[in-house]
């Protein structure tokens, strides 16, 4: 049992592995801020898409018309659909990566041009900001995650 334990702090004392925890929580925390922004602009845009949500508006006819969309909360919503097509595939991948030894100036590099790319990527989408920086924003972070797929299959390779 103690042997299991040693493996896991010597995991800890991985700087790769820490790099990986750091840029992994700070772009969850990002995408678990993206759900706070969502609940925002549903309040402030009184747009709400279950009954029980409208009840402190009304009862009734009153409160149905409160059941509605908004562009804005819409728009948010679109912007934490992309963190999750993005970023759980970063954790995977990046996981993986960082296991299969890579150089720590390499891998600092990856993850930084990841959650730069996905925090810029948010900001795009909620300002907005003209495109193609949306866009461009999307493909550094989408580019980042491939090149890491590629180092581990490069790294590992059992096809």
């Amino acid at each position: 049992r103690s042997g299991e334990m040693a493996k896991s702090t010597q995991l800890i004392d991985n700087e790769v592995f820490r790099a990986y925890a750091t840029y992994t929580t700070i772009v969850l925390l990002k995408m678990m801020l993206m759900s706070l922004i969502t609940a925002y602009f549903r309040i402030t845009r009184k747009a709400f898409v279950n009954p029980e949500d409208t009840a402190s508006f009304g009862k009734g006819e009153n409160a149905k018309k409160y059941l509605r969309t908004d562009p804005d909360v819409e728009r948010v919503r679109r912007g934490h659909l992309n963190d999750l097509e993005n970023i759980v595939p970063f954790l995977g991948i990046g996981l993986l990566y960082a296991l299969s030894g890579p150089e720590l100036y390499t891998a600092l590099l990856h993850f930084r041009i990841f959650a730069g790319a996905r925090i810029t990527h948010t900001f795009a989408y909620l300002i907005p900001l003209p495109q193609p920086s949306r866009g461009l924003s999307w493909a550094a972070g989408y580019a980042v995650t491939i090149s890491m797929a590629y180092k581990v299959l490069k790294t590992a390779l059992y096809l």
